[in-house]
């Protein structure tokens, strides 16, 4: 499960294992065994991972299904535009 969130946040941000590896400072052999299933991540790394990625320990390992977005950056006219977009999704199902 947990590699399965793994590869899923990395792609959806065009990244590489290798650019993922960078970023932790790690190995690529490391990330493709975190993805493959092979090893889990220290707790360490989940920290690293979920403020790379800005989601929570807890959805990394599958303890919750809410994926987080950090707006904190964001003026209050472009807040209003993530909920709406989010409402719109909401809406369509």
């Amino acid at each position: 499960m947990i590699a399965d969130k793994i590869k899923q946040l990395r792609t959806s941000r065009d990244m590489t294992q290798s650019d993922l590896a960078k970023k932790l400072n790690i190995t690529r052999s490391s990330v493709n065994a975190w993805e493959m299933g092979l090893s889990t991540p220290s707790t360490a790394y989940l920290v690293e991972l979920s403020q790379l990625f800005h989601v929570s320990t807890d959805y990394l390992l599958g303890l919750s299904g809410n994926a987080t977005l950090d707006i904190s950056n964001l003026s209050e006219k472009e807040v209003q535009i993530v909920y709406d977009l989010v409402q719109y999704f909401r809406d369509k199902k």
